[in-house]
């Protein structure tokens, strides 16, 4: 039985590169910050890695901030810029997209918590996209008081993908720092720190092929985040913590190979996707198809079964070999709808009867031509057993 997997939105098999470069640095010894030879050969490796992913991203190596990966780096930029604008201006006010993902969301719902923020959520369109005429009017309300708006470049859930360069252009007309949470991109859509206009930009190692556990966070010149983690003062005094240089050099090749493949590996991911989203629809005729149906990620795929429970269909496609996610998140064992789909409008019934396809570079046509042989009878058990 051929096993597909189809979650790689969640994380993607690590890159032939990516390991070799790593592998080749973990019988090493030294630590960047030393002085002697061996502190100076891993700086070497870490400065490289550095200088790697600015020249793939558009960035100068300088703006590059290595992290133990996307959620600290959103952490990083959302509390950071939080801090820094409110004790600069005593802004308090955080607009966020109503679609985040949960590491930008949960860091400023603590904010407003513990810290006094005013945490904003930006409503989005059925499609989950933030319209630039909505942020605006959020910030013309009172713009003195606006610290940092975080809208995400595109949905993890949904695969849509949000008009950046102009939201950023938005906040920038009021002197608002923008960050974008630009993880499921990377790879998928054309990414260009400097041509995009945002701040601060957030991406994770495992999501482009690279090892977990090490991310970056991009930051304009000028943009200076109060430190979330204090120690020895690396990486600006932005992030401190002793850096994992072979996890970098990973990081680094996945990045550099997964930007160059980018164009090509987007054509095919959207040929495979597009025959995905066809042969699903036959096969289950009432399907929806959840997000942006042309302006979305090459490798996403959403959709919300009517009459069936995510979470079974899961388990009963996984028994035949297809492995994919469910839009709800599960708290106590009670499943919960999707904030992403409840923002866009849909039900919480047909939210909690949702799931993501996610494709990648190891993606098939048997991947495809599996999840096409099983899931009609799975869908069909599943409608038999009901919304719990």
């Amino acid at each position: 039985m051929h096993s597909a997997y189809l979650d790689h939105a969640a994380t993607t098999p690590m890159r032939a590169e990516a390991i070799a470069a790593m592998t080749e640095q973990l019988g090493q010894v030294g630590n960047a910050s030393a002085l002697h030879a061996a502190g100076r050969r891993v700086r070497r490796v870490v400065e490289e890695s550095r200088e790697a992913i600015a020249q793939a991203l558009d960035a100068r190596p300088s703006e590059i901030v290595f992290t133990a990966g996307g959620t600290e780096a959103d952490n990083l930029a959302v509390k950071g810029l939080y801090w820094a604008r409110r004790a600069a201006t005593g802004a308090t006010r955080v607009l966020l997209s109503a679609v985040e993902h949960h590491a930008v969301l949960d860091c400023a719902h603590w904010l407003a918590d513990h810290q006094g923020a005013q945490v904003e959520l930006l409503p989005v369109d059925e499609h989950g996209r933030v319209h630039p005429d909505t942020l605006r009017s959020a910030i013309e309300r009172d713009p003195e008081s606006v610290a940092m708006v975080s809208v995400m470049w595109a949905n993890n859930e949904v695969g849509t993908v949000q008009p950046v360069k102009v939201l950023a252009a938005v906040a920038h007309d009021h002197g608002i720092p923008f960050h974008t949470d630009a993880v499921q991109a990377i790879g998928q859509l054309p990414v260009s720190f400097a041509g995009s206009g945002v701040d601060a930009l957030t991406l994770s190692g495992h999501k482009a092929g690279g090892p977990m556990g090490v991310g970056a966070l991009l930051l304009a010149r000028g943009i200076d985040p109060v430190p979330v983690m204090h120690g020895g003062g690396q990486e600006r005094d932005v992030r401190s913590g002793t850096l994992d240089a072979p996890a970098l050099a990973g990081f680094a090749a996945a990045v550099t190979s997964a930007v160059a493949e980018q164009e090509e590996q987007a054509k095919r991911l959207t040929s495979l996707r597009d025959e995905l989203i066809a042969r699903v629809r036959a096969a289950v005729p009432d399907v929806v198809l959840n997000g942006d149906p042309d302006d979305r990620l090459p490798g996403n795929a959403h959709f919300s079964f009517p009459g069936c429970e995510g979470d079974a269909l899961l388990m009963l496609l996984d028994a035949k070999g297809v492995e994919c996610s469910t839009g709800s998140a599960c708290s106590a064992g009670v499943a919960q709808p999707s904030h992403v789909l409840l923002a866009m409008g849909t039900g919480a019934a047909a939210a909690r009867g949702s799931l993501r396809f996610t494709l990648g570079h190891t993606s098939t046509q048997a991947d495809i031509d599996r999840l096409a042989e099983v899931i009609a009878p799975a869908v069909e058990r599943a409608s038999r057993a009901g919304l719990s």
